[in-house]
């Protein structure tokens, strides 16, 4: 392996020289270019833009996955680039969890028949759970993450080129002045004061074209940032529809499951019965003929109590009363 020397040595010797204007700087025995108004002020925004940018994300991706194990196991598949197993939300954990303990307990009772109704509902609940957390990723996590990995990279990267380019631009002008200083006096090292000074002039030209060329390319970066605003917004757009859809969309599985239950285990017996009327199982599904009937579910436990009419009870089922036929009961004592 050939080395430059001459390139190695002068690349050692200007890291040498920043680190001097820069403590120079900190002392306060040197001065520092400073950058307009206008440049400082779009550095702010960015920075700003940076900050609140990354705080979003990682607060957003804390409420659609709460587990911080998860997050971990999405960010190491996202970086391998491998497609993460599918993983079931904890709703639909829930759900089968109820299911299984419905069948288990007796799907022809009421509280087996309820647990496996409410539980197929759960699955339905985590189902769309887990459709919003891919929706709102990919409509508002994921460019909000490439923004930062990316453009604000770049950015932060071309700044930083920027500040190295000041530093050498500085330490120029303190060369310049220093040779300025050393005029009409005897030559030093072979070298006199006015050639000294010829070539610290020269270099500061050079340094400084170098830093207004850095600073414009750094300028029009930053300027960009309000496009990304634009585009953010847009995001955010995205976002509050896709929330409001699943917002929507769980009112409605909710809806459904609450309506199954009115007809079901909604309609449980009374827990004060009238002092006449005695407990009978369902032994078959029954559907009431007309309004004066209640409908039945097999396995449920109501209250009836004897009428005129030989095949008919009257019973009482959660507040509804009335006929039931006496064939699709069995009378508890």
């Amino acid at each position: 392996m050939e080395f430059n020397v001459k390139k190695i040595v002068k690349d050692a010797g200007a890291a040498l020289s920043r680190v001097v204007q820069m403590t120079e700087e900190k002392l306060g025995t040197s001065e520092k270019t400073e950058l307009d108004a206008h440049f400082e002020n779009l550095w702010d925004r960015a920075e700003n833009t940076k900050n609140f940018t990354d705080r979003i994300v990682r607060n957003t991706e804390a409420v659609l996955v709460p587990n911080p194990g998860f997050r971990i196991e999405d960010f190491v598949y996202e970086k391998i680039e491998k497609q993460r197993p599918a993983r079931l939300s904890n709703l639909e954990y829930l759900g089968v969890d109820m299911v299984e303990a419905g069948n288990a307990l007796g799907p022809g009772t009421a509280y087996g028949s309820a647990l496996i109704k409410v539980g197929q509902w759960e699955q339905k609940l985590g189902q769309n759970e887990r459709d919003f957390i891919g929706s709102a990723g990919m409509c508002f996590t994921q460019p909000l993450r490439r923004f930062l990995e990316t453009e604000m990279k770049t950015i932060i990267k071309e700044k930083n080129v920027l500040e190295t380019k000041r530093l050498d631009l500085d330490a120029c002008k303190n060369r310049v002045r220093k040779a300025r200083s050393m005029l009409g006096q005897t030559a030093k090292d072979g070298v006199s004061p006015e050639v000294a000074l010829e070539q610290a002039e020269r270099d500061l030209r050079v340094a400084q074209s170098e830093f207004d060329r850095q600073a414009e390319i750094t300028k029009l970066l930053l300027e960009g940032v309000s496009s990304s605003h634009a585009a953010h917004l847009r995001y955010l757009h995205e976002f509050v529809e896709t929330q409001a859809k699943f917002y929507s969309q769980c009112t409605t599985i909710m809806t459904d499951l609450q309506r199954e239950l009115a007809s079901t285990s909604g309609s449980l017996p009374t827990s004060s019965p009238d002092s006449e009327m005695t407990r009978a199982k369902v032994l078959y599904d029954y559907l009431a003929k007309d309004e004066g009937e209640l409908s039945l579910k097999a396995g449920l436990i109501i209250y009836v109590k004897e009428i005129s009419n030989p095949d008919y009870f009257i019973g009482k089922i959660g507040t509804r009363q009335g006929l039931v036929p006496k064939t699709f009961l069995e009378v508890l004592t």
